[in-house]
């Protein structure tokens, strides 16, 4: 029976690829008809051949990791947020290098076999040249985000697969990553495809964008739209010049908006653009740069933009007098007026400070990394190294070459000068392992020789001394696990010196001091006020992302405001049409499929305007399909 699936779907292939008529079935589309005849013209391929993915050496996946380390950080979270929200729907988020070998990938456990037996594996070549047509492959070649379904690939073997795959860029314009979601189930029809399709490249125009902040964190960075609410939002231009002016690296929607090709730009004074000098652009810059204002060009259009930069002028008075971020600038950013946080904050001090490990337990978003951070900065070990290490975002066949690190040539592939490990770099200083519940268990056993021995031993090397606190992090019950024989209650004991518990920002009871505490720092100085349905809409609703979430949506909110006051039209659709507030992520994740379409849709509409057209054009839906999907989610303007 496979046999014949491979002849059938063979011969399928030869037939379009042959130039004879097919008006329906995958032969239809021209981009799958084109990637098909360059599978059989250029690469030579068999698309009955039946062979598994070539997989590169551990070695070479370790140094393709490293040279995109500062990716795989920032696309962690990421890839994790875009799983949860696709949560039970059998999907694989993967990312890949330019070449389109597999660097990460984030999958429920249980589903794990199911798509290595498909070939979806950490360092698998998923190029078109090895594999054909297929989502990531193809999207390398086109360059440009597609959706790849079942028969659509030209190996028979790789017809059980779905893939959405959406490019990442860097500040130069050359091709950095793929993203994508995989499923492997049959029953995935290519029109349910859209609202995926729509979260992956909302994740991967997010992951070009902090990409693109980081690279030129040093830099003078203008962002601008032709809209002010747009400014903020990943179709936003962004644009990063030195202090003489000169222009370093504009991404494509900032090409698009100015109308000029890359090399017109790069080098060339900021100036010649805009219709303003030097010294008139960077008067306006803000270190936290929020409020965006009018800003012509030199052929007289009209933007809209902010910089993000030091101002070459006083800043104004800040909202929050000086004696009192003086008291406690670091504690205050993190407690704020909870005094249970306070409590927990000054004891996690003090037990770190005489090296007890700290084990920081809370939801998603809640803050672990910066209360972990927070402890560090205000300790004794302030001038020193803070590392972090996630855990669960980075595959279990490199996590002990990460953390341990190795010797050179101790393995095929590996670096001739080898690698430090996360351990060694943080020697010193504090290292934090989020997510440790999810630490291989045969790594558990390393950790904890290194925590009694002080000691680390690299990958085929000599043991070395180190001098590192351990503070970490998780969002799992570590008892159960404990008592599942999935973790080590030594290493639990070992970690657990003292358990801080981070409650979720619905939970919290500085919510309304904690929302004007985040407005005040996005608006990076100016006042900016909430009315009050506004204020009541942002307390009840429940901020499933906890904080990282509420001060994403008040970064864009201050962007966006241009009367220094927020109202309850200019909140999200999701928070002003939000259900009932729920108590427990369970509940809030009771449909967690619906609710990822029901985001997407919220998503498009509010990128576009509520333009029906577009939004339906963006999602490659018809209107009467849009329409249909909008009442089934009670969605209204």
């Amino acid at each position: 029976m496979h046999d014949n699936h491979l002849s059938r779907h063979a011969q399928q292939v030869l037939t379009v690829t042959q130039g004879k008529t097919h008006l329906h079935g995958p032969g239809s589309d021209p981009s799958i008809a084109r990637s098909w005849l360059r599978c059989l013209e250029d690469y030579h391929l068999d698309p009955a051949l039946s062979i598994a993915p070539t997989v590169l050496e551990h070695g070479r996946v370790l140094e393709s990791r490293e040279r995109l380390q500062q990716v795989l950080h920032i696309a962690g979270n990421e890839m994790t947020s875009l799983h949860q929200q696709l949560s039970g729907a059998g999907h694989a988020v993967l990312l890949t290098d330019a070449r389109g070998v597999i660097l990460n990938c984030v999958t429920a456990p249980a589903e794990r076999q199911i798509f290595e037996r498909a070939g979806l594996w950490l360092g698998a070549d998923w190029s078109e040249a090895c594999e054909g047509t297929n989502g990531i492959g193809t999207c390398l070649v086109e360059r440009q985000s597609l959706t790849i379904h079942q028969d659509e690939h030209f190996r028979g073997r790789h017809t059980g697969l779905t893939c959405s795959a959406s490019p990442v860029f860097d500040p130069h314009g050359e091709l950095l990553a793929v993203l994508d979601v995989s499923s492997a189930r049959r029953d995935v029809s290519r029109q349910s495809q859209f609202h995926t399709m729509a979260l992956v490249n909302l994740s991967a125009k997010m992951i070009e964008s902090c990409y693109f902040l980081r690279c030129f964190d040093n830099q003078w960075l203008l962002r601008f739209h032709l809209q002010a609410e747009s400014v903020g939002l990943f179709s936003e231009g962004l644009l990063a010049f030195d202090g003489e002016g000169r222009i370093c690296a504009v991404n494509q929607s900032a090409l698009n908006l100015l109308g000029h090709i890359r090399g017109g730009l790069l080098g060339k004074p900021v100036e010649a653009f805009f219709d303003c000098s030097l010294d008139e652009l960077l008067g306006r810059a803000s270190t936290n740069a929020a409020a965006s204002w009018p800003l012509r060009t030199r052929d007289g259009r009209k933007l809209f933009a902010v910089l993000r930069g030091e101002a070459r002028r006083p800043l104004p008075t800040p909202l929050v007098p000086a004696a009192k971020v003086a008291q406690a600038p670091r504690l205050s950013g993190i407690c704020l007026d909870d005094a249970t946080l306070q409590a927990d904050f000054r004891k996690a001090l003090r037990v770190y400070e005489r090296d007890v490990p700290l084990l920081i337990n809370g939801e998603t978003g809640s803050g672990k990394e910066a209360f972990a951070k927070a402890v560090h900065h205000a300790s004794q070990r302030a001038e020193k190294a803070f590392v972090a290490l996630n855990c669960a975002a980075i595959p279990e066949s490199l996590i002990e070459s990460e953390l341990f690190g190795y010797r050179g040539g101790s393995f095929t592939g590996a670096r001739k000068e080898g690698m430090r490990g996360k351990l060694q770099q943080a020697d010193g200083g504090t290292l934090f392992l989020d997510e440790i519940g999810d630490m291989p268990l045969a790594l558990q056993t390393r950790l904890l020789r290194v925590l009694e021995d002080r000691q680390v031993v690299p990958i085929g090397g000599e043991p070395e001394s180190v001098n590192v606190r351990i503070i970490s992090a998780t969002h799992r019950k570590l008892l159960d696990r404990v008592q599942d024989g999935s973790f080590r209650e030594d290493l639990y004991y070992r970690l657990n010196g003292l358990e801080v518990a981070l409650p979720a920002l619905r939970d919290r009871s500085d919510k309304s001091r904690l929302l004007d505490f985040l407005l005040a720092e996005e608006a990076g100085g100016e006042t900016v006020l909430i009315d009050g349905p506004a204020r009541e809409a942002l307390l009840g609703f429940a901020w499933p992302g906890n904080v990282r979430q509420l001060r994403n949506v008040l970064r864009t909110l201050a962007a966006l405001c241009e009367d220094g006051r927020i109202g309850l039209e200019d909140l999200p659709a999701m928070i002003r049409q939000a259900r009932p507030v729920v108590s427990t992520i369970e509940e809030a994740s009771e449909h967690p499929l619906e609710d990822a379409e029901r985001l997407a849709l919220l998503t498009a509409l509010e990128q576009t305007r509520w333009h029906m057209t577009h939004t339906a054009e963006q999602l490659g839906v018809s209107r009467n399909t849009l329409y249909r999907k909008l009442r089934k989610h009670g969605i209204a303007r």
